[in-house]
């Protein structure tokens, strides 16, 4: 890959990694349409290596309290906070990518297609406007209870189908419970840190298994933007999501999803 297709893709995976819009999907088409072979899953990984990163630093004053927290209250019998009830939150929330995840590789090689691509962003989209805009109870994130986490967690299973969007789905998901835009947004973002490292770990153990040949350089090059990028738009994105609402990324899905329906039918 040339320095302009490396930059490309990893400014396609920071932005889209947070944003309700997939970056799988993104990653999966940007190929096609600008007709060039595909960049491979090891390039992949680094970007959302890349991605993970920006997410772990920018919310790393929590991350370390509410590790610190839950292993202090569940390993020492602490008394509970708020951190340690996210926390497990947050294990929770994951258990079922973990039950579930190994349909991913079947679903990507099987059905990974710019139809199904468009027929998820389209739905998806929609379900996402419908989260969006019933009457919510203005839950805050300290609220959390178990049985959100869980649901949430199983919404997220669905983002194994290319073009549904993990942020976006689990965004819905809280939106349909009841919590604020923020709120949803910031246990997304706080969820991806241990799905999109199980995710890799996966994909970099068969990758060595393979014993390919990997480009570490455009690798490399690759994360290093990612993390730029999606460190910005993680930043931005909770600035504005109160005020600007899902509307402008709903109106995107589902135009992506006409255009490609019109190319590719």
């Amino acid at each position: 890959m040339d320095l302009f297709q490396i930059i490309l893709l990893a400014l396609i995976q920071g932005l889209t990694e947070f944003l309700p819009i997939s970056s799988s999907a993104h990653l999966a088409l940007a190929p096609v349409i600008m007709g060039v072979e595909d960049q491979g899953l090891a390039f992949d990984i680094s970007v959302h290596l890349g991605s993970l990163l920006a997410v772990i630093l920018y919310f790393r004053k929590e991350l370390s309290r509410m590790t610190a927290d839950t292993a202090g209250h569940y390993l020492l019998r602490h008394d509970p906070t708020q951190y340690s009830k996210l926390g497990m939150a947050i294990i929770i929330a994951t258990l079922p990518i973990i039950l579930f995840g190994g349909l991913k590789t079947l679903l990507d090689i099987e059905f990974r297609s710019p139809v199904l691509i468009a027929w998820m962003s389209i739905l998806f989209g929609l379900l996402l406007w419908w989260a969006d805009t019933k009457p919510r109870r203005y839950r805050e994130m300290d609220e959390i209870l178990i049985r959100d986490a869980l649901i949430i967690g199983l919404f997220q299973v669905l983002a194994i189908l290319p073009g549904t969007s993990r942020s976006g789905i689990t965004m819905t998901a809280a939106l349909m419970l009841g919590f604020t835009r923020t709120a949803a947004s910031h246990f997304s973002f706080l969820l991806a840190v241990p799905t999109i490292l199980m995710s890799a770990a996966v994909v970099v153990l068969d990758i060595i298994k393979a014993d390919a040949k990997l480009d570490t350089t455009a690798m490399l090059i690759g994360a290093v933007f990612s993390f730029i990028f999606a460190y910005l738009a993680i930043h931005w994105f909770l600035k504005l999501v109160e005020r600007t609402g899902m509307l402008p990324y709903i109106i995107y899905r589902v135009l992506l999803g006409v255009i490609l329906l019109y190319i590719f039918l």
